[in-house]
């Protein structure tokens, strides 16, 4: 599904992604883990043109999404995108922020983008908040309904940039959740995050970023318990 290519990314005299090349297969659960300062976010901010690469390439669905006639726009149509915090519109209700951007661009009429939205919105248990403005929802909830929002689209990928760690310590339980469920259902997904339980129960496959290189990577048993790099282990025995 997403192929990378060589991705260097500076900021001034800076190397955050020093010549990165992956392959991401559709269905699997990708978890990005290590140190601040890895590159973890910039690589996943890459995936989808919010950070655009200095060189290298990046394929999404067999497109080269890098490239200059490339319409990314309607790319990320297909690549939903989960922040750290929420993004959502203050200004808009629960329900209009789901719709907004299926109706703008005129992929549902707003009548099927409103039903939509409510079922999502009743599968978390949330319809009752749809009038709602979100300074009247909690934190545990604003990133709920931020998933809501990219399920609406009907995504091929989601990225999720460490979803959980502007939340309280009880509200991330049930954003976890969510996240187990739409992995449970076969979503293609990228996650940055610092939840190892999550990494451990929820991943296909893990990648450790340390100095702007994937360092180590394979499946979450060969990772927790056989990691082969110092650095990999040290990251570990601070983490767990």
């Amino acid at each position: 599904m997403i192929a990378v290519e060589h991705l260097v990314k500076k900021f001034g005299d800076l190397v955050i992604l020093n010549g990165i090349s992956e392959k991401i297969e559709k269905g699997e659960k990708i978890v990005i883990i290590g140190p601040s300062g890895a590159g973890k976010s910039t690589f996943l901010r890459c995936l989808n043109l919010l950070e655009r690469p200095d060189s290298g390439h990046i394929y999404f669905e067999g497109t080269d999404i890098t490239g200059r006639r490339t319409d990314i726009d309607k790319i990320r149509q297909k690549m939903g995108m989960v922040f750290q915090h929420f993004n959502l519109f203050p200004h808009l209700t629960v329900l209009e922020n789901i719709t907004l951007a299926p109706v703008a661009l005129r992929l549902q009429s707003r009548e099927e983008a409103a039903e939509n939205a409510l079922k999502l919105l009743s599968r978390i248990g949330l319809a009752d908040k749809a009038d709602a403005y979100p300074a009247k929802v909690s934190g545990g909830q604003k990133q709920r309904i931020a998933i809501v929002r990219s399920l609406a689209m009907n995504p091929d990928v989601i990225l999720f940039d460490e979803p959980t760690s502007a939340l309280d310590p009880e509200m991330v339980g049930e954003v976890l959740s969510l996240m187990k469920e739409l992995a449970d259902e076969g979503m293609t997904m990228v996650a940055v995050t610092h939840e190892m339980g999550f990494a451990r129960e929820v991943a296909t496959r893990i990648l450790f970023m340390d100095g702007g290189v994937i360092a180590e990577s394979g499946s979450p048993e060969r990772i927790f318990r056989a990691p082969e790099s110092p650095r990999l282990r040290q990251f570990l025995n601070a983490v767990l």
